[in-house]
C-alpha cells in the first residue's frame, strides 16, 4: 500500500468488521499527519458496537470531533490511537516530525488531526503504555467522582481494563479493604497484582457468605464497572447503609429491572453517574481537563499498564481481534491493533 492510502476499519453490520483501502488524508493548516503505531480496543464500548447494541440515532461521542457521527452502520469507531507524526500542515513547526503522540481517533493507519487535539506522549511513556490513556482518564474520573475516604470498605464490580485501572488508582489510598469481584480468573489475578485485598468470583456461592464475614455492613463505596446491567442490583445488595455506588458502566441498549423496592428503599445509598466526557462540577473550580490528562499520564507511569496485554493482532486481523474479544473474554484483558 502506497503512502497515498490507509486502512480503516468499520463496523458494517453486527458481528461484522470490514477492513478497507481508502485515500491517505493531507494535513491542513495547523493539522499533523501520523502513521498509526498502535491502537487498543475498548473492551465494554466495543463490544457492544460489535454485537449492535449501541442506541440508533445518537451522536456517538459529541466530545471527541472524529466521533461526533451517529450511531449507524457503517461506524468507524475507536479512541485510543498512538502514533508517529510524519508530516505537518502549514503553521506548525517542523520540530513535529517524527514527535509520538496520542489522539483520540478511530482504527486507520493514517490520520490527521489539529494540533490542539494531539497529546504528544511524555519521557519514558512507551506507546504501550500510552494506548491506555483514554482507559486510564476515565480511572481517574471515577475515583474523583467517587472521593474515598482514609479506612473506608471499598468494593470495585468488574475487572476488566477499566475496574483494574481504577483498582490500581484506589490501591494507593489508606483504605480499610479494597475488595474487587469479576467472573475470570485472569482478570482477578491481574486485581490482586494491582493491590486489592481480595479479588472474588460474584457467580460462587460462597462469595456473600465471604463479603459478610469481611464487611458485614456491606461497602461504604462500590464502584460499578462490570458493564453488566444485572450487576447493578448486585451492587445495591454489597453497598451499606448511606453508601455510594459509582455507576461508570455503558450498558448501551440492554436494559434491565433494578430492584428499588428492597433494601434500599430504605438504605439512604446514593447512584453516582460517573462520564468522563465532563468533570464533576464540584471539581470545576479547580480542576481542568488537561490537568486530569496529567494525573491519568501520572498513573500510567505509576502502574506500566502495558503488563496488561494479552493479544496484539495486525490491523488487517481486526475480525479475529473482535471475535476474541466476543467469544473468549475469560482469555484477554486488553487487545491492542498494530499496523504495518
Amino acid at each position: 500500500m502506497n503512502k497515498e492510502q490507509r486502512l480503516s476499519l468499520y463496523h458494517t453490520a453486527p458481528y461484522e468488521i470490514n477492513v478497507v483501502e481508502e485515500p491517505a488524508p493531507h494535513p491542513g493548516a495547523g493539522e499533523v499527519l501520523a502513521r498509526m503505531l498502535l491502537s487498543g480496543i475498548s473492551p465494554g464500548t466495543e463490544s457492544l458496537l460489535y454485537r449492535g447494541q449501541f442506541p440508533h440515532d445518537q451522536p456517538v461521542d459529541q466530545s471527541i470531533s472524529t466521533l461526533s457521527n451517529q450511531f449507524s452502520y457503517p461506524l468507524k469507531y475507536g479512541y485510543s490511537a498512538v502514533g508517529e507524526v510524519i508530516e505537518t500542515g502549514s503553521g506548525v513547526n517542523s520540530d513535529w516530525l517524527g514527535r509520538k503522540i496520542f489522539v483520540f481517533n478511530p482504527h486507520e493507519s493514517r490520520f490527521c488531526a489539529g494540533i490542539d487535539q494531539v497529546h504528544p506522549l511524555p519521557e519514558h511513556v512507551s506507546p504501550e503504555n500510552a494506548v491506555f490513556l483514554p482507559n486510564m482518564e476515565t480511572a481517574v474520573n471515577l475515583v474523583m467522582d467517587g472521593r474515598p475516604i482514609v479506612a473506608e470498605r471499598v468494593f470495585v464490580l468488574g475487572q476488566g481494563i477499566l475496574g483494574l485501572l481504577t483498582t490500581g488508582i484506589l490501591s494507593q489510598f489508606p483504605l480499610e479493604g479494597l475488595i474487587t469481584f469479576d467472573r475470570y480468573p485472569i482478570r482477578r489475578e491481574a486485581s490482586i497484582e494491582l493491590g486489592a485485598s481480595e479479588s472474588l468470583d460474584p457467580e460462587k456461592m460462597t462469595t456473600r457468605q465471604r463479603i459478610k464475614k469481611l464487611f458485614p455492613d456491606g461497602a461504604d463505596l462500590t464502584f460499578e464497572l462490570s458493564g453488566s446491567p444485572d450487576t447493578l442490583d448486585r451492587a445495591i445488595e454489597y453497598t451499606g447503609f448511606d453508601g455510594r455506588i459509582v455507576i461508570g458502566s455503558w450498558y448501551g441498549n440492554k436494559r434491565s429491572p433494578v430492584n428499588l423496592g428492597g433494601a434500599y428503599h430504605r438504605s439512604r445509598i446514593r447512584l453516582i453517574s460517573s462520564q468522563v466526557s465532563t468533570i464533576a462540577p464540584g471539581f470545576t473550580g479547580r480542576w481542568t481537563k488537561e490537568r486530569r490528562f496529567q494525573a491519568a499520564w501520572e498513573m500510567i507511569r505509576q502502574l506500566n499498564p502495558s503488563r496488561f496485554i494479552t493479544h496484539r493482532f495486525n490491523i488487517n486481523k481486526a475480525q479475529d481481534a473482535f471475535q476474541l474479544l466476543d467469544r473468549q473474554p475469560q482469555s484477554s484483558i486488553q487487545i491492542v491493533l498494530e499496523y504495518d
